[in-house]
């Protein structure tokens, strides 16, 4: 329970009638010193009218004065871009069978933005959500896709792959829908690779739902290929990266968290970063994109496949000057 979720709690609980310290102890589930800290807040910075009553030896709102209704609280970082980001989403809508209900909903979200004190106008003007590098999903196939996630039932879909650039035809069970660095993907079995596969929504070109239920999957199975490794190309963690930052970069790097289960420590000024992967392709664009300031310790072939790209790119670069 963070403080304004306290501050609420403390305002009904003084709004139904006179409590001790240790009876607002007891209903927060918190110590003296937090709740009389929180009783100071309220006081000092939002003119609450509390008062000491002697003959209940309990405290509440004074009876002489108005009723008093708690100002605006600011939003905890995670409340924040949850309400930002429905917002974002709702008014990128195509206009379809939610219509009607998209303006209240809009409404209803605007109103909790408002708990900061401040216009939700103003609110969305000057936080702003920047999203990277994302990729249009058609919106009747998004629809089609989620339908069948929700209703286990099994797809067929006719996909795109960039890594081969070829077009095939697939039956899938689809499993979980990400969102993953401002992409949608789809989490499926996928009959013709008679394994779990991970499919851009982008890239999924037709889909068509099928009347037979998905295939039953062990839970444990599919969130360790969904977290195991590095990244968005999931599966079973085949090596790990040990990577060495720079004095600049190592400040940046040794505050973000790249994998729940990395290792980090500081050799000197540099962070060293160790980090499981299944695929590389994802982990050396982010390798790459830190050109002098990484050195890949190990593994081996990692090392140098990274080794080869900055060559060839620095051989690029040389050509064009000659």
């Amino acid at each position: 329970m963070n403080r304004s979720e306290r501050i609420y709690r403390l305002h009904a609980l003084l709004r139904e009638k006179p409590r001790s310290l240790a009876q607002f102890q007891q209903e927060l589930e918190k110590s003296r010193a937090t709740v009389v800290r929180d009783l100071g807040y309220m006081k000092d910075f939002m003119d609450a009218p509390i008062e000491y009553d002697r003959a209940t030896n309990g405290y509440r709102y004074r009876v002489t004065e108005p009723k008093f209704e708690l100002p605006g609280l600011w939003l905890n970082e995670s409340e924040l871009y949850a309400l930002l980001a429905g917002e974002r989403l709702l008014e990128q809508m195509q206009p379809g069978l939610l219509g009607p209900y998209i303006g209240p909903l809009r409404a209803r979200i605007r109103k909790l933005l408002e708990q900061s004190g401040h216009s939700a106008a103003t609110v969305s003007e000057r936080i702003l959500l920047q999203p990277v590098a994302s990729r249009p999903t058609h919106p009747e196939r998004f629809g089609t896709v989620a339908g069948a996630v929700l209703e286990g039932k099994r797809l067929h879909i006719r996909y795109h792959g960039r890594t081969r650039d070829a077009v095939s035809e697939r039956i899938v069970h689809p499993l979980r829908l990400l969102r993953y660095r401002d992409n949608w993907y789809l989490a499926a079995h996928c009959e013709q690779a008679a394994g779990l596969r991970i499919f851009s929504l982008d890239r999924i070109h037709h889909a068509k739902p099928l009347p037979e239920p998905i295939c039953k999957i062990d839970p444990s199975e599919l969130d360790r290929f969904l977290s195991a490794g590095f990244g968005i190309f999931s599966g079973s963690a085949a090596a790990w990266a040990v990577l060495r930052f720079g004095p600049d970069a190592s400040r940046w790097v040794a505050d973000e968290t790249w994998h729940p289960d990395q290792i980090g420590h500081w050799i000197d000024k540099r962070y060293e970063l160790q980090i499981p992967y299944s695929d590389p392709r994802e982990l050396l664009m982010d390798i790459l994109k830190y050109g002098p300031e990484v050195e890949v310790m190990a593994p081996a072939d990692l090392r140098e496949l990274v080794a080869e790209r900055l060559k060839a790119g620095a051989e690029r670069y040389l050509r064009g000057k000659e």
